[in-house]
């Protein structure tokens, strides 16, 4: 903990409110909210935490604090600024997962569609459903019993779907608000309350063309029946009032949390959405704040209530969501929350094991790699490579690897400007040098560690520009490799020492892996270079030659030899004679 921290610990204000923690670049890397500010971020810094949070707290190197005056304003204001700032250490829902949702559409002459995204647009929304074919088949069933609109756009005459009996073509024929209407009632009591009411209103249907003889007629209202069984079939889970729920169950251990949310629609158990994450602060708030995302960010549709746990603060949601919150405590409706609950226990347990054995390969391997190196640890870790062939299309590369996996959105391609001909110290002191005042300007994010693809000379090459011209105190180190071009050594310190690392060491794979993804990176940016230039040609470089002049010349001409041989006047049928005398100039010389 340093000074700035311990002098603003005392400050700290006995009222709700949001906090902010910074890394040394004063990059925001967590947003979190508390009812007392003073107590929560001072238990940051105070007693033993787990492997998670104490890494977060190693890279806090200052704080900010926001004052509001109610706890459901420092929630707001929490996911307010979470989306604002992208914290590394919060929980973001990012994933792009979607549930299909069945929607009538708000226009003169209501449409039902499938789609995944729900707006304000004034339709009828109703889901989710587990899948696409779910709401597929649902829509199909309503489509037989209800000939709304189906096209897109009004077409001149009448399609297949009239002739069928599923849409009444309003297009063609006056098709009243009325009878719309009346459609669109059906259709949102059929999906809101289920469809005993529909199916008895058929059988009696049925019954009574059996009654005069219309077999056809009967035979298509049996079918209809059979149908909406199998797409209405009860699940195992189901309640009698049918009621539109979610139900949020949560495990938590070791520092991570799981959350389960199962979707009840019409009294049935139709879907799950699972998410697993690390946790900085008590499990409650964490959960509190999952479930304001949820909602606020992801735009779910809000059902008529939820069930929470009791350790959730239930008032707050209410006044925040503005839905019905419920904590049961007895009977189906507990046994529905504790059967959440018991999923997200089995899920973390499972996951447990995966993490574990990913973080040894990962985030404990550049732990123990920063302790071999004797530097703090190397979180985020950038390499270099150069390639070349003889000095021609020079390039370099860098890659980034973040807790021990590549980022790959921070990947970078460079072209050698300022170095002529095979000079990899050279290279390797512009692409550096290009690299770090780029991010000192931009006041990004630096690395913890320089990984330089090469021994001792490019080691000291970019320590050069890094140390003695940027005036930064970010470790470099070398990888030099054997005969069979494998990784073989790790090089740190000027001049430069041989770190020692056991070759099955997790650490030592990882560096492996940083090397031949930076080389690999490099090789085939240089490929991709190279087979670029092999297009080249003389016609390049000649002002007023573009594109559509090269393919006349080459057209008339038919080669590059037969333009070589040609004079400036027979150019100059093609192109202005001003440009057809550099043209002749160019080629002449390279004759």
């Amino acid at each position: 903990m340093n000074d700035a921290i311990q002098n603003k610990l005392p400050l700290l204000p006995d009222k709700p409110g949001c906090y902010l923690m910074k890394d040394k670049q004063g990059t925001i890397i967590y947003v979190g909210k508390a009812k007392v500010l003073k107590n929560r971020v001072r238990s940051y810094f105070t007693g033993s935490h787990d492997t998670k949070t104490q890494r977060l707290v190693t890279e806090i190197h200052d704080f900010e604090y926001i004052v509001t005056s109610s706890n459901i304003e420092a929630l707001i204001l929490e996911l307010t600024l979470i989306k604002k700032h992208d914290p590394k250490y919060n929980v973001l829902l990012k994933d792009d997962k979607s549930f299909p949702y069945i929607k009538i559409t708000n226009e003169k002459h209501p449409r039902l569609v499938i789609t995944r995204q729900v707006k304000k647009d004034g339709g009828k929304y109703f889901g989710p459903y587990p899948n696409a074919g779910a709401a597929s088949d649902t829509k199909k069933l309503l489509d037989r019993l209800y000939p709304l609109r189906k096209c897109r756009k009004m077409p001149d005459s009448v399609c297949l779907y009239y002739h069928i009996g599923q849409c009444l073509a309003p297009c063609v024929y006056d098709v009243t608000d009325k009878q719309n209407q009346e459609m669109v009632q059906e259709i949102t009591r059929f999906l809101k309350y289920g469809h005993t009411e529909i199916k008895e209103s058929l059988q009696a249907k049925m019954t009574e063309a059996a009654e005069k003889l219309d077999f056809e007629r009967a035979q298509e209202l049996r079918d209809t029946l059979i149908q909406m069984d199998k797409v209405m079939e009860k699940q195992k889970m189901s309640f009698s009032d049918q009621t539109d729920r979610d139900v949020f169950g949560f495990s938590y251990d070791k520092g991570w949390m799981c959350v389960q949310v199962f979707f009840v629609r019409q009294g049935r158990l139709i879907e799950r959405d699972v998410a697993m994450f690390p946790i900085y602060q008590e499990a409650s708030e964490e959960l509190l704040s999952f479930i304001a995302q949820f909602y606020l960010e992801k735009n779910h549709i809000k059902p008529k209530e939820l069930f929470v746990s009791e350790h959730v603060d239930a008032e707050l949601l209410t006044e925040l969501l503005k839905v019905k919150v419920s904590q049961p405590k007895r009977g189906q409706k507990k046994s529905l929350l504790d059967l959440a609950e018991e999923n997200a226990a089995i899920a973390l347990k499972e996951k447990f094991s995966l993490i574990e054995r990913d973080e040894e390969r990962t985030i404990k391997a550049v732990e123990r790699l920063g302790e071999a190196m004797g530097i703090s640890t190397p979180y985020r870790i950038e390499a270099f490579d150069n390639s070349n062939i003889q000095g021609v299309d020079p390039v370099s590369a860098m890659v980034t690897f973040i807790d021990g996996k590549p980022a790959r959105k921070h990947y970078r391609k460079y072209k050698i400007k300022t170095v002529a001909g095979p000079d990899d110290y050279g290279s390797m002191r512009e692409v550096v040098r290009r690299r770090y005042v780029r991010l000192l300007k931009e006041e990004a994010p630096l690395p913890d560690l320089i990984v330089i693809d090469g021994g001792s000379g490019q080691i000291t090459a970019a320590k050069e520009v890094v140390e003695d011209e940027l005036g930064l105190s970010i470790p470099v180190c070398g990888l030099a490799k054997d005969a069979t071009h494998k990784t073989s050594q790790l090089l740190i310190g000027s001049p430069p020492q041989v770190v020692t690392l056991k070759r099955d060491s997790h650490e030592f794979y990882l560096l492996q892996r940083i090397q031949d993804e930076v080389h690999r990176f490099a090789i085939t940016f240089h490929r991709q270079t190279r087979s670029k230039s092999f297009f080249q040609s003389a016609l390049d470089d000649i002002t007023g030659v573009g594109e559509k002049r090269k393919r006349t010349l080459l057209k008339a001409f038919g080669s590059m030899k037969k333009m070589r041989e040609a004079s400036v006047d027979q150019l100059a049928e093609y192109v202005p004679r001003n440009v057809a005398k550099q043209l002749y100039e160019k080629l002449q010389s390279e004759k």
